[in-house]
Parts: C-alpha cells; sequence; structure tokens
C-alpha cells in the first residue's frame, strides 16, 4: 500500500474476525516495525504476544476497574484520567456504573494480544521533575508501537493502542513476570478487522499547527496546494 494510504487509513479496529493470526505475520510486522526511531538507537522493548486464554481473562480482570471510572466519568462530561483538571465523580458514582461487556471483550478476545513494555533505564525521561505527568519517555516506545499498528494495516490486519490495564500496573507486572525498571507502554489486540474503514475523521492541520510560538499565526495555505 502506499505509505500516505496506510497512514489515512490506520483506525483504532476493536471488532475482529475469528481468523487466526499466525506466528509468521506477526515476526513480519515486528520485523518492520523495529526501523522505529528510538533515544540514543538502544531499542529497549520488549514485546509478549499473548494467546492463552487464562492471561486473557486475568488482563480483562485488571483493565474492568480503570474502565469503570473511565465511563463513569465520560458520562460526568469529564475527559478520564486527564492530569490537569480533578475529577468530580465520587467513589459510589463510580460503584454504580457498569461498562458494557463487549468494551473488555473487545480488547481481551481479539485473535492475539501484543503486550509492549519499556526499559526505563535506557530513555531519557527529560520531563522527570516536571509538575505534570511525564510523556517524553514515550518517544523511545511509542514510535515502534505504531509502526506496529501500520504494519498490522499494510498486511490487511487492525488493532487498537489500549493502556487501560496501566491502571493496575503492579499487579500487571506481577502477571508478566515483569521485572523492575520496565514500564507498561500499550496493548494493543489485534487481528482482521470486520470491517475496514478507510476514511478517518480528524481535525484539518490549521487547528493545531501555529508559527513560531503556541499562540502565534495559524499554518495556512492555498486550497489548491493541498
Amino acid at each position: 500500500m502506499d505509505l500516505y494510504e496506510v497512514m489515512r487509513t490506520t483506525f483504532a479496529a476493536r471488532d475482529f474476525l475469528p481468523d487466526k493470526v499466525s506466528d509468521t505475520q506477526i515476526h513480519r510486522i515486528l520485523d518492520n516495525a523495529r526501523f522505529a526511531p528510538s533515544g540514543g538507537n538502544r531499542q529497549g522493548w520488549r514485546v509478549v504476544v499473548v494467546r492463552d486464554a487464562s492471561m486473557r481473562r486475568k488482563l480483562g480482570e485488571l483493565i474492568e476497574p480503570t474502565m469503570q471510572r473511565y465511563v463513569a466519568q465520560v458520562k460526568a462530561g469529564e475527559a478520564p484520567f486527564n492530569t490537569v483538571h480533578p475529577s468530580q465523580v465520587t467513589d459510589a458514582e463510580v460503584a454504580a456504573t457498569q461498562p458494557p461487556a463487549s468494551m473488555i471483550e473487545n480488547l481481551t478476545q481479539a485473535p492475539v494480544i501484543l503486550m509492549v513494555f519499556v526499559d526505563l533505564s535506557v530513555v531519557a525521561s527529560f520531563d522527570h521533575d516536571a509538575r505534570y505527568a511525564g510523556v517524553i519517555s514515550g518517544a523511545s516506545v511509542y514510535p515502534f508501537v505504531w509502526n506496529i499498528l501500520l504494519a498490522a494495516r499494510n498486511e490487511g490486519l487492525g488493532g487498537t493502542l489500549t493502556t487501560f490495564v496501566g491502571g493496575q500496573a503492579a499487579a500487571l507486572h506481577e502477571l508478566f513476570s515483569v521485572p523492575e525498571g520496565w514500564a507498561f507502554a500499550a496493548m494493543l489486540p489485534m487481528g482482521k478487522p470486520v470491517k475496514q474503514l478507510t476514511k478517518l475523521k480528524r481535525k484539518p492541520v490549521s487547528e493545531f499547527t501555529y508559527q513560531d510560538t503556541f499562540v502565534g499565526p495559524q499554518l495556512q495555505i492555498e486550497p489548491d496546494a493541498v
């Protein structure tokens, strides 16, 4: 596929056909995704391929409480788990919220699940003293994660980058025998989508691109130059 076509049609797939995703396909996807950039070219990622039914069930159990609070916050009109505006949703409201079973099943019952972890001892966390949640460490792992999804799209597969299970980090690390110093980065349910979307809705460039400063003039070009 043309690169731009892949970029414009790689969507968050959550509904999958039962078709098996072979180890050969996974290897081919990762063999191409590994060329993603990382700080110092240290490539501090590790991928765990999950097929086992009991592991999937345990992942669902770990996801549920975080998803429960997420849904309760959405119902209250909040942006869930953001680090700027404290949530006004009470524990009682969370307890009374039951997320649809399909929300968890779509993540845990995909033909295959890829869990991506990152070695914090080899990534540069320049924002480690920042007053907000650190995001810079992700620069050394999320290009790899996105390459996985782009490669999957090229294979006729799909997936989604989900981090719900990160809300139970300690239990997740124990479940997967993750050593100290490693962090969970992404959970990627993957398979052949029930439907391949070919047109995605995104904001135009002019809405998020400014010149010279955060509040500078918006980047504008002639329509026929696009």
